[in-house]
Parts: structure tokens; C-alpha cells; sequence
């Protein structure tokens, strides 16, 4: 066909199916438009104008906006796709991986609550992602407008060296070498044998109180639903965090405090050689261990699970006390420190049933008792510590019966303490722990106004499946002191996502 031809074509065509009074309308766009800064990260075509209407829209537009999109026909998994990679592209897990960077984090936490909601709340969640990405990219400009570079092309390792290349350079904890490595490694293999690798650094050290491997964890997620082709961007976000160690010295070269658990349990799992397999369920064992880490050092604890689990103690029975510790602390100090406590522990309890090495595995259990005598130290330095425990609840009864989860809910807003009591007696009576669960989701959508309330709120909600029934009751009577309360203000952007996408 001639180049005459073909543009008669195009026009008569345009013409015939209306799209030309369609492109107009649109108004012109010019070259500068459509193109990226130099250096910068970018996505494959499908996904990569999206992203890019999420990043230039404004904040005050940007939930109207969004629903127009939704209403003529965009996905959730395509959204939550593109929500994820703006994040990464934008936000800089500097110098703390969290503050800002929440507004990643927070993403898998917004999916489990939106696939986890009614239908008529089931597009908040992300729809409040998206309003915080936008506070997030704006303080992000404000201290210093960071964003994902492109990628060296010219450094990348071959790929039958990646995996190697990616050890020595976490192990050196060398920026730019393991950026290289983990590209190398996305692109060459798959999501199963990364992971592996990953899971045997997230949660080496104890900065960011846990958010590296909550990272770890939940950006695995996020891409088992939005699909392994957008790993690329993630991943060398993800290292990048994982490496960070806010301007100390090269901690691979060094004797920082929080490194040294991760060290002394690199040799204890090395050695340990009880099976993480059968073992007996053991009330009494979870018990001595919930209260060992009640006031216990991270060397002590990591030395009693290796103990027990020598002993032929079930996993399980390791993973009632660290959940039921993690609550226990919420209990002893409401606030950031303790909560952080819940979601390090959902996340490393995830890498642990996710990775299928077994060393890397006794790592990851041995690592997680370490940290909850971290966290409790860590919020000692914020504050008194009271002296709750988790097992005495039930004890004593509370100063008034209820017959409702609605009943506890409104006791929070006066007496957190009480409404734990009120919550573990109901429960203990017959209570529907699911009715717990689906009212304390529904106040999130409707007083959150921090990526910790959906963070904390997802991860509590769904790790109380994991307990015995033993502890399951005391571990969400012990979430009471961190859920959101219906006395609590309802916030504006509810009614504002609501009104833009009714």
C-alpha cells in the first residue's frame, strides 16, 4: 500500500467509527508528553501509562479521576499493578524504610483488605492507598524528588552468575553491585528461587523495626496477584531497602547492635539439626516461652526456641508464643514500636511458610524470637512498659458484662484495657471471632487515616487463623488495644471515595 493510500485509509476509517471528533475532543498532545526523564526507571507499554497517570495527577483530583477510570472499565489488578509501581518508582525507602515508604508497604495490606471486604466497601482500601501514595510522592519532592534510575545495563552479571553475584554483594551490603544482581536474577529466574535467596537477608538486621522483610513479604504478595513480569522494579526497590542502614558504618565490616542476633543465629541454625517437621503440640511449653520473652534478651530467646524445638516441640507451639509475645506487647505499651511487633511477625511467619530451604527457615524462626525482646526494649525507650500478660487474661472478670462485639468495640474508646478483658471473656463464651474480625475491618475503612491502621489491621486479622485455639481468643483480645474504635472521627476521604465512585 502506498503511503497516499494508507493515510486515505486511516482517515476514511477514523471518520467511520467517530474517532476522529474523539481525538479532538482530547485535546493535543505534544512529544514532551509522552516521554520519561533520561535515567529514569521505566515499565512495559501496558502498564506504564497508568502508572504515569497516578504520578501526574494531582492529589485533590486524583480519587475522581481514578473512579472515571474504574467506571469506564479499568481492573482492580491492573490498578493495584500500577499503584505498586509508582510507589516504587517514586518513593525512596530513605533514610528509614518506612515513614514515607509506607505508602508501598502499605499496598498488600489494602489488597488483603479489599478482597477480605463487603462489596459495597471493597473499593476503599485501594482508593485510600491511592490518596496516601499521593502524600507520600509529595513528601517524597519535598526531601529531594528521588526516583528509581534506570538500569545499568553494561553492569549486569551474567546470568549463570547472578545468584552468586547477589550474595557477596548483599553480604558486602554493596548498593550498586547488588542493584546489577538482582536484575540479573529477576530477568533469568523465577519468582521461587528469588525469593529463597531474599528470605535469607530480610531479616538479617534489626533496622527499620522489622520493615524490611514486611517489604519482603508483602511485595511477594502484592506480585502473586499483579503478576511476575512487574518483579523487575520491585525487586531492585526491594534490595535497595534491604540494604539500607541509615549512614552507619558498612555493617559488613562492622559489630552494630543490630546486626548480632542476625550473626548468632546464622551459626545457631547452622547447627541446629531438629526438625522443623511433626513434633508435639505443647500448651505448656508455649506458655514458659511467652513468658521468657516477656523480659528476656534476643540470645535467650532464640536459645529457648532452639531448645524446645531439640525438645521435639511442634512448630506450632513456637508460633502460638511469638504471636501471643507480639500481642503482649500491644498490651504493655499501645503504640508504633508494639504494633510493629504484629506485622514483623506475620511477615517473617509468611517467609517462613513461603521458603522451602530448611536452613533458611530455622533462620527465620530463630531470628523472630530474637526480635521480640528487640521491640520490647525498643518500646521500653519510649516509655513505662506495664507489666499485661497475655496468659492472665481471663483471670478476672470485667467490670461489665456485654453480649456483642458492638458492645466491646464502644468500651475501646473509653478503656482499651477493658474492652480486651470484655473481648477475650466473649470470645471464650462462644463469640463469632469472624464477626470480631469483620466489624474491626469495617471501622478501618471508616476512621483509618494511617497506613499503620491497615498494616496492623491486616496482619492481626489474618494471623489469628494461625494460633491454637488455645491463644487465639487472648491474641485478638489483645489487638483491642491497637484496632481502630467507633469514637474514633470518621474520616472525610470515605465519604469523598464514596461519592466519586457510587
Amino acid at each position: 500500500m502506498s503511503e497516499l493510500q494508507r493515510r486515505t485509509f486511516l482517515a476514511t476509517t477514523a471518520t467511520g467509527l467517530g474517532i476522529t471528533g474523539l481525538l479532538r475532543s482530547l485535546g493535543p498532545l505534544s512529544a514532551a508528553d509522552v516521554m520519561l526523564g533520561q535515567g529514569i526507571a521505566r515499565f512495559s507499554n501496558d502498564i506504564e501509562p497508568l502508572v504515569r497517570f497516578l504520578e501526574e495527577t494531582p492529589q485533590e483530583s486524583i480519587i475522581e479521576a481514578t473512579a472515571r477510570k474504574v467506571k469506564a472499565g479499568l481492573g482492580y489488578r491492573e490498578l493495584l499493578a500500577a499503584l505498586l509501581l509508582a510507589g516504587v518508582r517514586n518513593i525512596e525507602p530513605r533514610p528509614s524504610v518506612g515513614f514515607k515508604f509506607h505508602a508501598v508497604l502499605v499496598v498488600n495490606s489494602a489488597h488483603l483488605a479489599s478482597i477480605s471486604s463487603s462489596n459495597e466497601d471493597r473499593w476503599l482500601p485501594i482508593f485510600w492507598a491511592i490518596d496516601n501514595f499521593k502524600s507520600s510522592q509529595a513528601r517524597d519532592i519535598r526531601e529531594g524528588n528521588w526516583t528509581l534510575p534506570a538500569v545499568d545495563e553494561a553492569a549486569l552479571p551474567p546470568s549463570t552468575e547472578a545468584d552468586a553475584s547477589l550474595r557477596v554483594a548483599l553480604d558486602a551490603w554493596d548498593e550498586s553491585a547488588a542493584d546489577a544482581a538482582i536484575t540479573s536474577l529477576v530477568r533469568n529466574a523465577g519468582a521461587n528461587r528469588v525469593f529463597e535467596l531474599l528470605a535469607t537477608y530480610a531479616a538479617r538486621d534489626f533496622r527499620s523495626i522489622g520493615h524490611k522483610v514486611i517489604y519482603l513479604s508483602n511485595a511477594f504478595r502484592t506480585l502473586q496477584t499483579i503478576g511476575w513480569e512487574y518483579a523487575e522494579p520491585v525487586m531492585r526497590s526491594l534490595v535497595y531497602a534491604m540494604l539500607n542502614h541509615n549512614g552507619e558504618p558498612n555493617p559488613g565490616t562492622s559489630d552494630l547492635e543490630a546486626d548480632r542476633p542476625g550473626r548468632v543465629n546464622r551459626e545457631q541454625s547452622a547447627k541446629l539439626t531438629a526438625s522443623l517437621i511433626g513434633g508435639v503440640v505443647d500448651d505448656v511449653a508455649t506458655r514458659d516461652l511467652v513468658r521468657t520473652l516477656h523480659d528476656c534478651s534476643p540470645t535467650e530467646a532464640s536459645d529457648q526456641v532452639a531448645e524446645l524445638l531439640r525438645r521435639n516441640v511442634s512448630v506450632q507451639s513456637v508460633w502460638d508464643a511469638m504471636f501471643a509475645a507480639a500481642g503482649e506487647l500491644l498490651m504493655r505499651q499501645r503504640g508504633i514500636v508494639s504494633l510493629h511487633s504484629v506485622t514483623t511477625t506475620n511477615a517473617i511467619h509468611y517467609a517462613f511458610q513461603t521458603a522451602g530451604d530448611e536452613q533458611t527457615r530455622k533462620y527465620l524462626l530463630l531470628q523472630n524470637a530474637s526480635f521480640l525482646p528487640m521491640f520490647r526494649d525498643a518500646a521500653g525507650r519510649r516509655g513505662d512498659l506495664s507489666d499485661a500478660r497475655i496468659d492472665e487474661l481471663g483471670s478476672t472478670a470485667p467490670e461489665e458484662n456485654v453480649t456483642s462485639i458492638p458492645e466491646v468495640f464502644e468500651t475501646m474508646g473509653k478503656s482499651r484495657q477493658q474492652a480486651s478483658r470484655q473481648m477475650y471473656h466473649l470470645l471464650a463464651a462462644g463469640g463469632d471471632p469472624q464477626a470480631m474480625v469483620d466489624h474491626a475491618r469495617r471501622l478501618v475503612f471508616l476512621k483509618g487515616n494511617d497506613s499503620h491502621d491497615y498494616k496492623f489491621s491486616s496482619a492481626a486479622l489474618e494471623d489469628y487463623r494461625i494460633l491454637s485455639p488455645a491463644w487465639r481468643n487472648r491474641f485478638l483480645a489483645a489487638s483491642t488495644f491497637q484496632l481502630c474504635s467507633p469514637s474514633e472521627a470518621t474520616r472525610p476521604l470515605v465519604e469523598r471515595i464514596q461519592n466519586a465512585i457510587g
